[in-house]
């Protein structure tokens, strides 16, 4: 199981503990296999339902995160002891064999002799059943310093620095299950100083609704198309969010001091006239900045000014194309410090 063995509580990437926006998702999915079955006024209630939870989770995406993982205690940890032999099986045996005494109707039948043996023969029997028993302990032993090597190994290699051991740990464990579902991609690089970058294409337009979904005085469903202020605002709310869950998820298995995230979506270039895929965010998160948020209540879109950040945003016309944070600039400054 190596070092995946040791930190095996974050492989599905995902606390037991998951948020009340997916519990109530869960929720609704098993009402779905109703659906037919409701009156028409129960569907319409359902879909607005269905639609303000999806909304909900793509703005709150930044609230969950995967168990981070110890590295620096990995790597001082002490290889497991070695099982000791133990001899309780023959002690208890050997105890029983000194403790008999023939009783009457032994003596009398003769068999005293029988009953010893047979009370002595055990003792041999209980040694084996000691000696199976260290064997198994010993076995036991023998995995748990191999995981215990390959994860201090593990753990020695990423506090080094060690780039393929980095990007073995963000493949290997995964937890960005959640944001890929939703449509997301995401691609990384490690560089100098314990900075990692991380580039996400959002697939805004296809991720946030054009139409919204509300109850009409009727009772009945309505569907329009999504005021254009709204749109944006979960659009910003959901990049941010997103930002704020990949920097998070890195700091938890990895020990590096910085995430540079850029979030890049299809706009239009001005220059070229042609749609591109071109950065609409880009944000330097230090660790010990994330850590002291509370990811439970801060808004993602406004939390963006506790870090250095590149975003043009505009309630009425939304993102813009702006410049990458400089990585160069952000490894020298750590390496003066």
């Amino acid at each position: 199981m190596g070092w995946k063995g040791t930190v095996r509580s974050v492989g599905a990437a995902i606390r037991a503990a998951d948020r009340d926006a997916k519990r109530r998702q869960r929720e609704l999915e098993k009402e779905r296999k109703y659906y037919e079955k409701m009156e028409l006024l129960e569907q319409a209630e359902y879909e607005v339902r269905a639609f303000e939870n999806y909304i909900e989770i793509i703005q709150s995406i930044h609230k969950e995160c995967s168990d981070k993982i110890d590295w620096h205690r990995i790597a001082g940890s002490e290889s497991p002891e070695v099982p000791q032999k133990a001899t309780h099986n023959e002690t208890k045996a050997s105890y029983l064999a000194s403790q008999y005494k023939p009783g009457l109707f032994d003596r009398l039948l003769g068999r005293t002799e029988r009953r010893r043996a047979k009370i002595n023969e055990a003792i041999p029997l209980a040694k084996e059943e000691d000696e199976k028993e260290y064997q198994s302990r010993l076995e036991e032993w023998k995995e748990q310093v191999a995981d215990w090597e390959e994860s201090k190994g593990m753990a020695d290699r990423l506090l080094n620095g060690d780039k393929d051991s980095k990007i073995q740990v963000i493949r290997e464990l995964n937890p960005f299950t959640e944001i890929s579902n939703i449509g997301s991609s995401i691609f990384f690089q490690i560089h100098p100083n314990s900075i990692v970058e991380a580039e996400i294409n959002v697939h805004g337009t296809d991720i946030v609704p054009s139409k919204k979904k509300t109850l009409l005085q009727s009772g009945k469903l309505s569907m329009k198309n999504m005021p254009k202020g709204e749109f944006y605002e979960i659009y910003q709310d959901y990049v941010c969010s997103c930002a704020l869950r990949i920097a998070n998820e890195l700091f938890a298995i990895l020990p590096e001091n910085m995430v540079v995230v850029t979030a890049v979506d299809e706009l239009l270039n001005a220059k070229t006239g042609h749609l591109e895929e071109l950065p609409i965010l880009s944000v330097a998160i230090p660790r010990k900045s994330l850590e002291s948020l509370n990811m439970q209540m801060v808004d993602p879109s406004d939390s963006m000014d506790n870090f250095i950040h590149e975003m043009s945003f505009k309630k009425t016309t939304g993102f813009n194309p702006v410049d990458r944070v400089n990585i160069t600039i952000l490894s020298n400054e750590y390496q003066r410090r």
